[in-house]
């Protein structure tokens, strides 16, 4: 588990709401759950939320601002004491694609702090393109390398493969596993980079990987146009890839992914999220995974509630119709 002292000594953001933020924030997120339709797809209530999200906690909208502008070297952001009552939440969603449409406290909650950062997105073609996305095991599909799967998943960037990837993803847990011992897992490339050799390092900033989209995604095909795995400040990189989806084109390029991904399992740190943890990972320069866990699909599995947000919205705007929030296009160039 990652503690709390481990999160400050290594550059990571963490916040712990105070019982009278807690409150302040649950009001808040109460009022706007129900406003309206209570659908939370809906533009009306999202622009409620848009104007709402100003009003929170000054402590918590300070570290939000913070943690958008500097990740930090661990490039996570723990977020303790969301609205999240253990007895009133009810039992875990069990069927393939569950999404919230219908605004419940906790999901309020994580859109507003999503709100504040920047715009909250969603794919047309995974999870029906909703905004708040259930993460629950489903039976059947225990080995899936996704969101519904049980087994240890593996390190990556989200959506990796797409050219409008999210900048930052939150994943609010409701419950945790009946053991307590599924964990998220992090890992960050500004901890990785010192271990990579100079010469792997050039290998992967240059377009010799190609990345397919996850098996979340309802597409089919393969993998896209080459691409950089590290782009960007050669001493301060971005990162792009899905060790379970991301293939190199040649044997050199095979070496460096290979010795990429010993770097990052190095340098990986397990989260074990308890009810009303929110752990937001920047999507540039975070991969992250899951440990396994055993699901017994009896109402009481993990269940988080994730969503994603853009810092720059206008760069989707050709692939989202109507100035909406679903990006529809699933570009794998870029």
């Amino acid at each position: 588990m990652l503690a709390d002292t481990t999160v400050r000594a290594t550059g990571g953001h963490l916040l712990d709401l105070d019982h009278a933020e807690r409150d302040e924030l649950g009001r808040l997120a109460a009022a706007l759950a129900t406003r309206a339709s209570r659908r939370i797809d809906d533009p009306e209530w999202l622009d409620a939320a848009r104007e709402l999200c100003g009003l929170l906690p000054l402590r918590l909208r300070t570290t939000l601002r913070r943690f958008t502008s500097h990740p930090g070297d661990e490039a996570m952001l723990l977020v303790r004491g969301l609205p999240v009552v253990p007895a009133d939440v009810p039992p875990t969603p069990s069927a393939g694609g569950s999404v919230q449409r219908t605004a419940s406290v906790p999901a309020t909650a994580l859109v507003l702090l999503g709100a504040f950062m920047g715009e909250p997105v969603a794919f047309q073609e995974e999870k029906s393109g909703a905004l708040v996305q259930d993460v629950v095991p489903v039976p059947g599909q225990e080995r899936v390398q996704g969101n519904s799967g049980s087994v240890p998943l593996t390190m990556h960037v989200e959506n990796a493969f797409h050219a409008h990837r999210p900048d930052f993803v939150g994943l609010l847990c409701l419950r945790n596993d009946h053991d307590n011992v599924a964990g998220l897992r992090i890992a960050s490339i500004r901890n990785a980079l010192p271990l990579l050799a100079p010469a792997h390092r050039s290998v992967l900033r240059e377009p010799r990987f190609v990345t397919a989209a996850p098996q979340s995604f309802d597409r089919g095909g393969g993998a896209g146009t080459p691409h950089a795995v590290l782009a960007g400040a050669v001493e301060d990189p971005d990162v792009r890839v899905d060790f379970g989806n991301t293939t190199a084109t040649d044997p050199a390029a095979a070496a460096a992914l290979a010795e990429l991904e010993r770097a990052f399992e190095a340098v990986t740190r397990t989260l074990v999220l308890a009810p009303g943890d929110l752990a937001w990972v920047d999507n540039r320069l975070a991969l992250h995974g899951r440990t396994s866990f055993a699901p017994r699909y009896d109402g009481g599995d993990r269940w988080l509630q994730r969503v994603f947000v853009h810092l720059d919205f206008r760069r989707s705007r050709a692939v989202r119709p109507h100035d909406g929030q679903v990006v529809t296009s699933a570009q794998v160039t870029r």
